[in-house]
């Protein structure tokens, strides 16, 4: 079980901590130094993984993990061991550099978390520094994206052993995660059985409050959503993102054993209806995926219509670092939903029930109206904001 100091709870006075070293340092935005970003429409890792379907031939002797599920798994030639392994990088997309650091760490380990591996066994931390940056801003910024990467992996009981640092057009920060495991420490993600409810551990919405942020400054952008939202409330939105991003999967993936989850798997470039879509393909028995409820950072769905972008409600918007979608035995989610918010665990961890699975072809969808539930950003209250109706408990009705 994860150790309450690898979950979010310190992350605030983490990163006030870490990112004291840019005092009297003028900056430009981190964000401004990753030009592809745009291009690419925040859909880096989509781009990435669907390039990479091609080299996912089969194996009969290897488990049935292809590029596109969350780790590799292969059985080592001694002992009855599995080396697991994962690797991501994306550009920056918030504006701290201890905190993208951090958020970087989290979104490789959650790879491995989707496996219900608790455990890493070394990781490596892969660099890329803009060619664009002066002198003084690589001397600050590289530090404090190397210290926040590094803080995160030792919350994740794990180190940075190593890696790779470039100079290149744009910043791009990320890492390998390797483990060995026995069996029983891993859960593969292709077990789901007809009855089981889907469980998700983040709300949905960090792309759209990170662009929200950004068109703080952006008056074309911003007068599409300011009838929606104000200025105030994307700021606290872009917070709970940037802390819900850096928060671990760990204590998630522990819980997976307890609660004798069948399949899992994180929600990241896809957004949770592609991620959906790529779990429900790895399962042996014919199911299918139906999400009822979509659990959302307060706001950011009223932002996502209003700007004619994201496709939130569509379950496309990507996401980063985003939580764990988990199947698992409808008698058990409620209890998962209950324990995972234990204060033992530290502060920050949220679950809700979004969805079912049932007897299908291997599909995932998204009901036409599905309930949004906003999720206030902490220490907010109701009345500062939109209401949040959550219910971890409450089952969606198929």
């Amino acid at each position: 079980m994860a150790d309450p100091a690898a979950t979010g709870a310190g992350g605030e006075a983490a990163a006030a901590a870490g990112s004291a070293g840019l005092a009297g340092l003028s900056l430009g935005r981190l964000t401004g130094f990753s030009g592809l970003k745009g291009l690419a429409g925040g859909h880096e890792e989509v781009a990435q993984e669907a390039g990479l379907q091609v080299l996912a031939e089969p194996s009969p002797s290897l488990p049935a993990l292809g590029i596109g599920i969350d780790s590799c798994v292969i059985p080592l030639r001694h002992g009855g061991l599995s080396l697991v392994q994962t690797t991501d990088f994306f550009y920056p997309l918030v504006d701290d550099p201890y905190m993208m650091g951090r958020i970087a760490c989290a979104n490789v380990l959650s790879d491995l978390y989707a496996m219900g591996i608790t455990e890493c066994d070394n990781m490596l931390m892969l660099l890329s520094v803009s060619q664009s940056m002066t002198e003084e801003e690589r001397e600050k910024v590289t530090p404090l994206l190397v210290r926040g990467f590094r803080d995160a992996a030792e919350d994740g009981g794990t180190a940075v052993t190593g890696g790779q640092t470039v100079v290149n057009p744009w910043v791009i920060v990320g890492g390998v995660a390797t483990v060995v495991c026995q069996p029983n420490e891993f859960i593969m993600p292709d077990s789901a059985v007809v009855g089981d409810v889907l469980v998700l551990t983040k709300p949905l919405g960090t792309q759209v409050a990170v662009n929200a942020h950004q068109w703080l400054d952006n008056p074309e952008k911003w007068n599409k959503i300011k009838m929606v939202v104000s200025r105030e409330e994307v700021e606290l939105a872009y917070r709970e993102a940037m802390f819900n991003m850096a928060t671990l999967n760990r204590t998630a993936a522990g819980l997976m054993h307890t609660f004798n989850a069948h399949a899992a798997t994180d929600i990241t470039g896809f957004g949770i209806l592609g991620h959906a879509q790529n779990l429900a393909k790895q399962q042996r028995n014919e199911v299918s995926f139906v999400i009822h409820n979509l659990p959302i950072i307060a706001k950011m769905a009223a932002i996502s219509k209003a700007s004619g972008r994201f496709g939130l409600l569509q379950g496309t918007s990507a996401e980063t670092s985003g939580g764990l979608l988990i199947c698992l035995p409808r008698e058990q989610a409620a209890r998962f939903c209950s324990e995972i918010k234990s204060s033992k665990y530290g502060e920050g961890h949220q679950a809700w029930i979004v969805g079912i699975v049932e007897k299908g072809n291997r599909t995932a969808r998204i009901i036409d109206k599905p309930r949004v539930i906003e999720v206030l950003p902490r220490g907010t209250t109701a009345t500062a904001l939109v209401p949040d109706h959550s219910n971890a408990s409450s089952e969606p009705s198929s």
